[in-house]
């Protein structure tokens, strides 16, 4: 690590963040190797969605839907309750998709680049995991306390019928596959691109805002959104992940993103079902309907906590960490 320092105290060298260095200095950095990678990651996604997703379209049909409405509402092959199928097996194709998915960007990391997974995940020798898992426990323990505001607000709107085997099946699978799920999201959005962007920039709050944004536009194919319009879902997903491509950039790396990533998706997949949400697990609680302005007002209050604690916890100091 010491050797590390001495080389960022180098002239010549355009960072003063070892994240961003991490993607300078390992492997190769050709336009066309990075788009050779995110090739493979698509074809890995659309791979997956030909083999997983052809039978649930056959099923579809069977059951009156015509290609059309499956065409213009393709969220229908994630609905359990029309394909008459269990939540777990929706779960595991829909999450399916990411692992293929990485496999496909860690065989244009690996042949292309000829980088290591972990020069994209942290600026340092190994991924520090005590910071993934404080990360981890903080923002569970926030989304536990908004829970219960939120259940003491309005507990009508709140059913208690968790059906405890689907629910340990849905564990089971969430912890298998959903951190590459949340992994590759973290990985591509706030470690290879941004990576990639701030060597054309050469800065990080550039290729944070670009991320940001692109991010957001990845996730508006999602039910949500159709149900509350781009308008609320869009910024909301663009806040949060340029505070998560910003703690990245201050601690240098992505364990604590990826922490709080994997605890946003588990913690809330397993304790609340709501009506619009992407990924339709057995929890303990179901929602009759969503406030999003409530939930828009929690994260932001999750956000900012988060912070302070990390900021005081790891002492950050130098915030021009996000420009230089």
């Amino acid at each position: 690590m010491e050797e590390s320092q001495e080389e960022v105290s180098k002239p010549n060298l355009p960072f003063q963040n070892l994240f961003l260095l991490s993607g300078l200095v390992n492997g190769m950095n050709k336009f066309w190797m990075y788009a050779g990678t995110l090739f493979f990651l698509i074809i890995g996604y659309v791979a997956f969605q030909f083999i997983g997703f052809t039978p649930l379209i056959a099923r579809l049909i069977s059951r009156g839907y015509t290609r059309t409405e499956i065409e213009s509402n393709p969220n229908l092959l994630f609905d359990s309750s029309v394909l008459g199928l269990d939540k777990n097996l929706i779960l595991a194709l829909e999450l399916g998709m990411f692992v293929f998915a990485f496999f496909g960007f860690f065989l244009g990391l690996k042949f292309l680049h000829q980088k290591t997974l972990s020069s994209v995940l942290t600026g340092f020798e190994k991924f520090r995991m005590p910071r993934f898992v404080f990360a981890f426990g903080l923002w569970s323990v926030l989304l536990l306390i908004f829970l219960a505001i939120n259940y003491a607000v309005s507990p009508a709107e709140f059913t208690w019928n968790p059906d405890y085997r689907g629910l340990l099946i849905s564990f089971v699978v969430l912890c298998l596959m959903m951190p590459v799920q949340t992994g590759l999201e973290e990985v591509v959005f706030r470690g290879y691109l941004l990576q990639g962007l701030a060597l054309l920039f050469k800065n990080g709050i550039f290729p944070l805002i670009l991320t940001s944004l692109v991010f957001g536009l990845a996730h508006m194919s999602n039910p949500e959104v159709q149900r509350f319009g781009w308008q609320i879902m869009f910024p909301y997903y663009v806040c949060f992940a340029f505070f998560m491509g910003a703690i990245t950039l201050l601690d240098e790396g992505l364990e604590l993103a990826f922490g709080i990533h994997f605890a946003n998706n588990l913690v809330s997949s397993l304790l609340i079902s709501t009506p619009n949400s992407v990924i339709k697990t057995y929890s303990f609680f179901e929602v009759k309907s969503e406030n999003p302005q409530f939930e828009m007002l929690s994260w932001s209050v999750m956000a900012l906590l988060s912070f302070m604690v990390f900021s005081k916890m790891y002492s950050w100091k130098n915030y021009r960490l996000l420009i230089k």
